[in-house]
């Protein structure tokens, strides 16, 4: 790689196990776009498609992507292989207002703790 400035190939997989891309990105893209990008080609046919990109998080080698850093931050170079393809797995976060809307409505229950001490 000449510096790093060489673009990176990405294909996401979704929670299904199919793949979106791969394609080729510049390493100072940042993981918004890459949301973006996946938001973009999300297939209309899958019972979950997330509505923001608040919604979905980008997994890249067992650590979840922070927006505001690049792809080549992002990057774990261990176990990359020259030139090939890397796969960020797509997770997306459950609808908050069904989840809210059933605490809400479910009456408090006493519960007991024990200790062992």
């Amino acid at each position: 790689m000449a510096g790093g400035k060489e673009p990176i190939e990405v294909k996401f997989r979704l929670f299904d196990g199919t793949d979106i891309g791969p394609n080729k990105y510049d390493p100072a893209t940042t993981v918004t776009a890459l949301k973006e990008f996946v938001l973009a080609r999300w297939p209309q046919d899958k019972d979950i498609i997330p509505k923001t990109l608040n919604d979905v998080k980008l997994i890249n080698a067992g650590r979840i992507l922070e927006n505001n850093k690049t792809l080549a931050e992002s990057r774990v170079p261990v176990g990359e292989v020259p030139g090939g393809v890397i796969t960020m797995h797509v997770v997306v976060r459950p609808p908050q207002s069904d989840k809210n809307k059933h605490l809400s409505n479910s009456p408090k229950q006493n519960r007991c703790g024990c200790t062992i001490l």
